[in-house]
């Protein structure tokens, strides 16, 4: 009797935060891996997917917590073809392919494919080391490698280490009389005594200074009852905290945070897409807030400090706004928007480099479409695309 084929085998697991698809064939395991932390709910692999085996999910619902044990996106793994194309094109870096375990771009190694060209970049010169980039900083993407310092932590190193300075310090020995005062009052002072006789009834000997404990606080020359001793720190010009800050491009969205907030313009940002985003705020129906809560760039605001749920209610019209500079045009914001033409994306232009192919340029024009927010589920739990053609 003849056997059935039992390969390919399909199947779809979660891991925790991680969902799993699958394809095992008789010699080669093929998996699409999602990191559900990470996932936005953009729907760009929905859109370049060339085998429409990515669909949405409820990405207000999921990403505000309100579906549990749920992705916003979804993987039919037998459409699913591993190719890649969705791993190269999520600005969030969402998704991986692994063929027997080990990562693995098949649409790169069989036929090229493009990736994205930007920009994220620190200017050492101009950077003085200050918190604010990675205050700010959304995705966590700022990486502030200085030490921590005596104070901040208990292993942390001398404050008086963190810029280089010259500190000196002078002790008048015809005034000292080596009472030891200082001594007790500062790590970085002993003194030397000459041994006590009988023989010389006096007090002899110095002050020692350990220079890499001093850190020119001047309680020694305020304290000396002779006035004897003074202290003298001096930082060197163009001086800065040691360590060095930059941005993890794994982690980094591109929103341009860092670049719009920093006093000193050391950070350069070129983005993924060109074009713009509108907000329609008389059409939005306040009160849900979904777009600012999900969206991966803090990028969306409600301009009133009342609570977007009282807005109605005490009678003032909720006027939902974005930033555009922060804005990467990711779709986020229109996917999980629950109301029609509230909000519109345009993107005119994708940055990328590398061999552009025909299978990119279909990609490429799919993405520039047009589209606004509309929820539709003709598949309950699933979400389609409204596109402006």
């Amino acid at each position: 009797m003849a056997m059935s084929t039992v390969y390919p085998k399909y199947s779809t697991k979660l891991e925790n935060d991680t969902v799993i698809m699958e394809q095992r064939l008789l010699k080669k395991v093929s998996n699409l891996v999602l990191n559900t932390t990470k996932c936005t709910g953009c729907g760009i692999c929905s859109e370049v997917c060339p085998k429409e085996a990515i669909v949405l999910g409820l990405v207000g619902a999921v990403r505000r917590g309100i579906v549990k044990d749920e992705a916003a996106i979804s993987v039919d793994p037998a459409k699913c073809s591993y190719c890649g194309v969705c791993t190269i094109l999520c600005p969030f870096d969402a998704l991986e392919v692994r063929v027997d375990g080990e990562l693995n771009l098949p649409i790169k190694e069989e036929d090229g494919f493009p990736e994205y060209d930007f920009t994220a970049e620190i200017d050492e010169n101009k950077c003085v080391r200050c918190t604010t980039c990675s205050e700010a900083c959304p995705r966590d993407a700022i990486v502030r490698d200085i030490p921590t310092y005596e104070g901040e932590a208990a292993d942390g190193v001398k404050r008086h280490t963190a810029l280089d300075a010259e500190t000196t310090l002078v002790v008048d020995k015809e005034k000292c009389n080596v009472c030891g005062i200082c001594s007790t009052l500062c790590p970085a002072l002993d003194i030397m005594r000459v041994p006590f006789s009988a023989e010389k009834v006096c007090s002899a000997g110095e002050v020692i200074w350990d220079n890499t404990l001093c850190d020119a606080c001047q309680v020694c020359t305020i304290i000396c009852p002779e006035k004897a001793i003074s202290v003298e720190r001096i930082v060197k010009e163009g001086s800065k905290l040691a360590g060095k800050v930059s941005i993890d491009k794994k982690t980094c969205v591109i929103c341009s945070w860092c670049e719009k907030i920093c006093p000193k313009e050391a950070v350069t940002i070129k983005k993924f897409f060109d074009g713009e985003i509108v907000f329609n705020a008389d059409k939005c129906p306040g009160g849900c807030s979904t777009c600012v809560d999900i969206c991966p760039c803090n990028a969306i605001y409600l301009p009133s400090s009342v609570p977007a749920l009282q807005l109605k209610k005490d009678g003032i019209e909720p006027n939902i706004a974005v930033n555009k500079d922060l804005c990467i045009l990711c779709g986020a914001c229109v996917n999980a928007c629950p109301s029609e033409d509230v909000i519109t994306i345009r993107r005119t232009g994708i940055n990328v480099k590398g061999p552009e192919t025909d299978l990119y340029k279909t990609i490429a024009a799919k993405l520039c479409i047009p589209r606004s927010s509309k929820i539709r589920e003709n598949i309950v739990g699933q979400v389609e695309l409204k596109r402006l053609v």
